[in-house]
């Protein structure tokens, strides 16, 4: 701090001096707005180059670097239970209405359920059934958790055996 107080002393003092070298009463009286514009000018560009280099100085930064450990703890999900339901190859589908019941899944589930099936983005699901995206992934999970799967394509298995989807 004393530093910089004694480095603007010196700068104040040598611009003192220079005026008085130049023509001073010339200068003051013929120029003087100029002069202390452009005394004001200097000033703002020096604070402004000190402020610049004093903010933009690199700081030490401490890196962490995470490694993921593997960690095996036996953790059993519960699953609902598992209702596999042959349907044969040549006749048309049937949703299996009471199983829908019974997992309480509603329209809007099982609209998001189907267009899951056929491949869709949450964003293309999204543009396909006019609601945010947000609303399509709030419905995936609850779907997916109806249904006990942790994948997209592990619900849409389970939805199958279960004859909910086609």
């Amino acid at each position: 701090m004393k530093r910089t107080i004694l480095l603007y002393g010196l700068i104040g003092g040598a611009l003192i001096t220079a005026l008085r070298l130049v023509e001073y009463r010339w200068l003051v009286l013929e120029h003087s707005l100029e002069v202390y514009g452009g005394i004001v000018a200097a000033l703002f560009a020096v604070v402004g180059i000190w402020l610049g280099r004093k903010l933009t100085r690199t700081r030490e930064t401490l890196v962490v670097r995470e490694v993921p450990v593997r960690v095996e703890v036996p953790v059993e999900v519960p699953v609902p239970y598992e209702v596999r339901v042959p349907v044969p190859a040549g006749s048309p589908f049937e949703r299996n209405e009471a199983r829908l019941r019974e997992l309480q899944i509603t329209p809007r589930e099982l609209e998001i359920l189907e267009a899951v099936a056929a491949g869709l983005s949450n964003k293309e699901i999204a543009d396909q059934l006019f609601v945010s995206e947000n609303t399509v992934k709030t419905h995936a999970v609850r779907v997916f958790a109806k249904l006990g799967a942790k994948r997209r394509t592990q619900a849409v298995q389970l939805a199958k055996e279960a004859g909910i989807i086609a």
